[in-house]
């Protein structure tokens, strides 16, 4: 089972699987999944303040 991290900036918001991220973030687990695509990676990229985006990574499989 995959774990993420979920990061605003540098702050950690969440940790944990998805579903136990989304309960804590007030999101679908879907969204957690999405923020570790290379996609997501990308638009994040492109706005004007990265630093204040939220971004998600896989730290175990």
């Amino acid at each position: 089972m995959k774990e993420y991290a979920v990061y605003k900036g540098e702050n950690l918001l969440a940790i944990g699987t998805a579903q136990k991220c989304a309960k804590e973030l007030g999101v679908h687990p879907e969204y957690i999944r999405w923020l570790t695509t290379p996609t997501a990676k990308r638009r994040l990229a492109k706005r004007k303040n990265p630093d204040k985006c939220v971004v998600g990574d896989v730290i175990a499989e």
